[in-house]
């Protein structure tokens, strides 16, 4: 009788478990999700104390005022590259971006560790300086993949998803890291960031982009770009994409100067409409 009578209640125990599991994991689920909502969100104190927070441990790479630096892209682009929500920021600021200059916090020798709530400050800021994209895109995309490939001449220096030449930046990645307005003023006004002097080897760009013009011992004029310097030699390319090692004593004269080698692209000569497209184009690309 005790055997029978155990397995009657056998099946109700074992219906009930399921149940169980269900609850405990709802219980759980609702835990994690409570721990990942941004407990400042849209509070203007904690957003003015995420601002402080931010200028000691992310403004290095970020820039002030969230807008992009040398080796961090722009905070205040609404669509971002690596995050979504909030609770995402909170992983990449804590954990950092494996193959990226982004460190984990605390280990970048820049400001402190910070601890949850002063992450939690900082996302509240970030929100807080974002510009809204607009409601209808800006620029035709497929337009203006044409004018970089074709008419505007982007392509000649600029690579585009491996496509494109290497005088100047890969561009494949700059819509995702870069506002609208960001990217209209490097052409406008390309020697601008150029001239803020970025040296580190984790900037935006692997390399400087410096125009150099050199002589060499036979009177032949080089201009073009440095790709790699030390004391004795220069390892430059020039605008045909031509590849030069030279040693410096050898040389009539060596000069580097950050006037970009870039032309300027004023709207008679590139429409507004016409960058738009552009820009619309790369963004679509860096989206991806």
């Amino acid at each position: 009788m005790f055997w029978r009578t155990r397995n009657r209640r056998s099946p109700t125990r074992i219906a009930n478990r399921p149940s169980l599991v269900i609850l405990t994991v709802m219980a759980l689920t609702g835990i994690l999700a409570a721990d990942n909502r941004n407990p400042f969100a849209k509070d203007p104190k904690a957003a003015k104390a995420g601002e402080s927070e931010f200028r000691i441990n992310c403004a290095l790479c970020h820039g002030l005022g969230a807008r992009g630096g040398g080796r961090g892209p722009d905070l205040t682009r609404a669509r971002k590259k690596h995050v979504h929500s909030d609770a995402e920021m909170f992983q990449v600021i804590s954990n950092g971006i494996p193959g990226t200059a982004m460190p984990a916090n605390g280990t970048n020798g820049q400001g402190v560790g910070m601890t949850d709530e002063e992450i939690w400050q900082i996302i509240t800021y970030i929100r807080s300086v974002e510009v809204k994209a607009p409601s209808k895109p800006i620029g035709n995309a497929a337009h203006g993949k044409e004018l970089f490939y074709g008419d505007a001449n982007c392509s000649l220096c600029h690579i585009v998803e491996g496509k494109g030449g290497r005088v100047g930046p890969d561009l494949t990645s700059v819509g995702g890291s870069r506002t609208r307005e960001a990217i209209i003023d490097s052409v406008r006004n390309p020697s601008r960031r150029l001239a803020w002097g970025l040296t580190e080897s984790t900037k935006e760009f692997p390399q400087e982009y410096e125009t150099v013009t050199v002589v060499t011992a036979d009177g032949k004029e080089i201009k073009g770009v440095a790709l790699n310097e030390d004391n004795f030699t220069v390892q430059m390319m020039d605008t045909s994409e031509n590849i030069y090692l030279l040693e410096k004593a050898k040389l009539r004269s060596f000069q580097k100067n950050r006037e970009s080698m870039m032309p300027v692209y004023k709207a008679d000569i590139l429409s507004d409409k016409d960058l738009d497209d552009i820009v619309a184009f790369l963004i679509s690309v860096g989206a991806k």
